[in-house]
């Protein structure tokens, strides 16, 4: 197995989010100048020291990190653009990574941000596909199509509702402590199992709660993180597929699972390493096969494992430390890169929730751009606590 070169010297720091309204009259440019902003200050630098800009949102068109760094008076030296939804934010920070140990920028933002959507049709722009062949006749919108997913999965792996309803459950358990939560109540099983049905076979609390936020953080040299003075992760290995199984009839795999043992090699690390998880769970289902493709348990057995393990922060298996969107809603593309900060939060020190004792090392994983049956990116990365010179 050949592995990538290794991201050795470069350090992933500062984690920022915004607040988290359902609506808002505002821009989402001003949800990314929010982030920006709180990128800057808390760092300590000028805004001439960021001379990378990596780009996610699906409202921001037509504009673009070209113009966002008009519009913020930038002059940056690299510029990236991701439209992939909820894999955003492991692209971002690899790509940025990169362009570190290239030499072509040596501080990047990565900035995601994004309105809530409202009205019919709201993800017809996702490809030609959907726009022209799914919502000219009626299409279901993410619901529809997960409740596909989680129907075939229950079918096929004896999945039951108590079994989506521990993510939900253990997930709103961990978001109550969190500064940015939309649910401060905790949520029991009798809660989840008598809300009303949204889609068969899910139901209310399956489906995340739609928001407007930023998100963002800094990638740079380990040496500029440590002249700062900036507590960091470093990235232990990472990996993306798209389109991956893409010849099952209904997605039952994430594609990140056909990349896994490169995953771990790469880190020279297993899935007993990891301090806790943190995956991309616009709905429950999403969450398992996530577990499965990152090796906690086999294909068709996470129902089993999230039955025998804690999924809270104080757990044995930390599952979405700070609630992850089902607690603290979707922003959109901003999804992508929840993870990726409630991550580096864990890692260095800055959570502002549940913390996971001694934390030394997570996997991330996200999940997005889906179109009628499946989404098509995927992507994972570990990451491990910096050490201070």
């Amino acid at each position: 197995m050949q592995l990538p070169r290794s991201y050795e010297g470069v350090a992933v720091a500062v984690p920022v989010s915004t607040v988290r309204p359902r609506t808002t009259r505002r821009s989402v440019h001003w949800f990314f100048g929010q982030t920006l902003d709180q990128l800057i200050r808390q760092a300590g630098i000028s805004k001439s020291d960021i001379d990378g800009l990596a780009v996610a949102s699906y409202t921001l068109g037509p504009d673009n990190a070209a113009s966002l760094a008009e519009y913020f008076d930038m002059e940056p030296r690299f510029i990236l653009d991701l439209p992939y939804g909820g894999a955003a934010g492991v692209m971002a920070m690899t790509r940025a990574a990169r362009a570190i140990q290239a030499g072509d920028a040596s501080i990047i933002a990565c900035l995601a941000a994004d309105l809530a959507p409202s009205g019919y049709g709201i993800y017809s722009n996702f490809s030609a596909f959907t726009r022209d062949h799914i919502y000219p006749y009626g299409g279901g919108g993410a619901n529809a199509t997960f409740a596909l997913i989680t129907a075939n999965y229950m079918a096929a792996n004896g999945a039951v509702a108590e079994d989506f309803g521990r993510i939900c459950v253990a997930q709103r358990a961990n978001g109550a402590q969190h500064a940015l939560t939309m649910f401060k109540k905790p949520l029991s099983m009798e809660d989840y199992l008598s809300a009303r049905l949204i889609a068969d076979p899910l139901r209310l609390f399956d489906c995340v709660p739609r928001c407007c936020a930023g998100e963002g953080f800094l990638v740079m040299s380990e040496d500029r993180a440590q002249s700062l003075g900036l507590p960091f992760a470093r990235i232990g290995g990472a990996i993306e597929r798209v389109n991956g199984y893409s010849q099952e009839p209904v997605m039952s795999h994430v594609g990140i699972a056909m990349d896994r043992d490169r995953l771990y090699n790469q880190a020279s690390m297993s899935p007993q390493d990891m301090d806790f998880v943190q995956a991309y769970d616009d709905y429950p289902v999403i969450v398992m096969m996530q577990l499965e493709a990152l090796g906690f348990c086999g294909h068709g057995e996470a129902p089993k494992l999230v039955r025998e393990k804690r999924l809270t922060a104080d757990g044995d298996l930390p599952l979405n430390t700070g609630g992850g969107m089902l607690a603290l809603g979707q922003p959109g593309a901003a999804g992508g890169s929840l993870g990726m900060n409630e991550a580096l939060r864990q890692l260095t020190g800055k959570s502002i929730g549940a913390t996971v004792a001694d934390a030394e090392a997570g996997v991330v994983s996200c999940f997005g751009t889906v179109n009628y049956d499946r989404g098509l990116c995927s992507s994972a990365a570990i990451l491990t606590k910096g050490r201070a010179a």
